[in-house]
């Protein structure tokens, strides 16, 4: 299991929300090239990143930032925030990002999702984002009338290469990571015949104890977890947090 640091850009910058609210973001570097080059010399295997401004909705903000985040480091990049065509979807793969996160469009076009993943196989993720069990789109600002398992049920047996589910209440809160929830979520995909999909764990993180916690659940499906506010506020070391992983 990855912990997986974030990049969250916001005009440019690296920046961090609470709750996934717009205006709620504080800027932690005004050079993301040089975080994402940080993460890749410390060790880190894969980026996640971010563009926030494509999720609500104000697009090709940060698209010459991502081209040059992608040339400055070699590990593989999973990228999300505001991907609601297959256009835009082929055009980030074509600058050389390894892996896309997609959220609204996998609600609303997911006939179009499917159609993408059958193209680039285990290079998709769906995004759930949860607040009560129920699927937010559109920056998290718009229930989607879905429920996780409806979202399930769509993806079980297609080529996507899994999900990234957000606790989106304890999103950049650092209250502690929510096992209740995780634990949920992996009650749900048990029921589902041969899941073979990836999981990647978002929102909550805050120390080393939920890294701990989080090692005595069943990890099979579990590839990583993200990083956000707890690296950038001090309360975890990424080296660190990986010994505790491995």
């Amino acid at each position: 299991m990855q912990i997986i640091p974030a990049i969250d850009l916001k005009d440019n910058k690296c920046v961090r929300l609470s709750k996934g609210k717009d205006l709620s973001s504080v800027v932690y570097n005004e050079d993301p090239e040089k975080q994402a080059i940080y993460f890749e010399e410390i060790g880190c295997k894969k980026l996640h990143l971010i563009d926030l401004d494509a999720a609500f909705g104000r697009s090709n903000i940060n698209f010459e930032t991502i081209k040059k985040i992608r040339k400055s480091i070699s590990i593989p990049i999973q990228l999300g925030g505001g991907i609601r065509n297959l256009d835009l979807a082929k055009k980030y793969f074509e600058v050389g990002i390894n892996n896309l996160i997609i959220g609204s469009m996998s609600v609303e076009k997911p006939n179009e999702v499917i159609i993408l993943s059958n193209q680039y196989a285990d290079k998709v993720y769906i995004s759930l984002d949860i607040l009560e069990d129920n699927i937010m789109i559109k920056g998290w600002d718009e229930n989607s009338g879905k429920k996780i398992q409806d979202i399930l049920d769509i993806y079980s047996t297609s080529k996507i290469k899994g999900y990234v589910i957000t606790d989106i209440q304890n999103d950049g809160m650092l209250k502690g990571l929510n096992l209740d929830f995780v634990n949920n979520f992996l009650k749900k995909i048990n029921l589902i015949k041969k899941f073979n999909k990836k999981i990647i764990i978002a929102g909550g993180l805050t120390d080393y104890s939920d890294l701990i916690n989080l090692k005595k659940i069943n990890l099979k499906n579990i590839e990583g977890i993200i990083s956000g506010k707890s690296f950038y506020e001090g309360k975890i070391d990424l080296v660190k947090a990986q010994k505790i992983l491995n």
